[in-house]
């Protein structure tokens, strides 16, 4: 299965390898540089069926550091676009981007906060750091909260109009989007806060903002927390819930990690720790899902599609050691798999 095309729309993924989103705090600006063409460019000659470029700011205050990626105007658009046009002219990889905001978890360098004159003041849905030492973060009225769905609306615009086949809206790791769905981070009293209705309100709008963006020929991922490991906090029930709903919203894949909105938590870790997360998911909302989490290898990856514990197979650390784990993974299984016609001389071994 790992080498079977998969449509999303008209958005046809010719494997089930995926690069996830990974942070490379590389940016000037929030300016994709020759770093980020190369770190993209080399993955898609690697035969990975759908390339997903990092958490990208869609405002300023957006981002993790001063340091990472933002599409919150049109010229760092037209530097990404520039690596989605290698990728879509030089192999057959799909490419997509990951539009986030980061919120309270903002303003950091070395997963530290840094003053708010080095960098910003923080947002949030209610007045709770992620760690006590840090500021108070400035909580978002409605208005803003408009403004923010607004934000995701032309970031998605930008995105469309660089080329990208694929939108995901981060939803995880304890950013702006999670940190509203979770009752831990948003004690809100009005209607983005309280019930799950009100708690899932946010990301909805934005979901629905997205989508008038967008057409047949992109698609759209919803990134979430499966559980984020703390009493009373998001689980995987809410999780399923919520997939349910998405999926209403025509989001084509949940894409489920876990964790990252309670500091201090104590996470299990083992190879695929995720994929039960993903699984479920898949199997009680019925929706179209992707695993990641300490994948790494072939034979484990194969396995995951086969026993319908997900749809597409997310790589992070195991694709930066290896770009070409995609075509490699082709070679041991006897599957075809895009190979660069300029290396067809490696390709089998004399």
């Amino acid at each position: 299965m790992l080498y079977t095309p998969i449509k999303f729309r008209n958005v046809e993924v010719k494997n089930r390898w995926v690069m996830s989103p990974m942070c490379m705090y590389s940016c000037e600006n929030g300016m994709a540089n020759d770093f980020h063409y190369v770190h993209y460019g080399s993955r898609s000659q690697g035969g990975t069926g759908l390339i997903i470029v990092e958490a990208t700011g869609v405002e300023r205050r957006g981002r993790i550091t001063n340091h990472c990626m933002g599409i919150w105007n049109d010229e760092q658009a037209e530097k990404l676009q520039k690596i989605v046009e290698f990728v879509h002219k030089n192999s057959d990889s799909k490419i997509g981007i990951q539009i986030a905001h980061a919120g309270r978890k903002g303003s950091t360098w070395n997963n530290l906060q840094i003053p708010v004159e080095e960098g910003w003041e923080t947002v949030a849905p209610s007045p709770i750091p992620y760690h006590p030492t840090e500021r108070i973060p400035h909580v978002l009225t409605i208005e803003e909260i408009k403004e923010q769905v607004q934000n995701f609306k032309e970031a998605a615009r930008r995105a469309v109009k660089a080329g990208f086949d694929v939108i995901e809206i981060h939803g995880a790791h304890g950013y702006l989007v999670h940190q509203f769905l979770s009752p831990l981070s948003n004690i809100r009293t009005d209607e983005y806060g309280g019930s799950f209705e009100n708690r899932i309100r946010f990301l909805l709008e934005i979901v629905d903002a997205v989508n008038e963006e967008l057409n047949e020929n992109v698609a759209l991922f919803v990134r979430i927390s499966g559980t984020e490991y703390a009493e009373n906090g998001w689980d995987i029930e809410s999780s399923v819930e919520l997939a349910k709903i998405l999926k209403n919203h025509s989001v084509d894949l949940v894409d489920v990690s876990s964790g990252g909105n309670i500091h201090g938590v104590k996470i299990p870790l083992f190879d695929g720790y995720q994929v039960p997360l993903s699984s479920q998911v898949r199997n009680e909302a019925e929706v179209k899902t992707g695993a990641v989490g300490l994948i790494k290898k072939v034979e484990h990856a194969e396995e995951i599609l086969q026993k319908g514990d997900a749809d597409l197979i997310f790589i992070a650390r195991e694709i930066l050691r290896n770009p070409y784990i995609a075509v490699q993974g082709s070679f041991e299984m006897k599957e075809e798999c895009f190979f660069p016609h300029q290396y067809l001389r490696a390709k089998i071994s004399s």
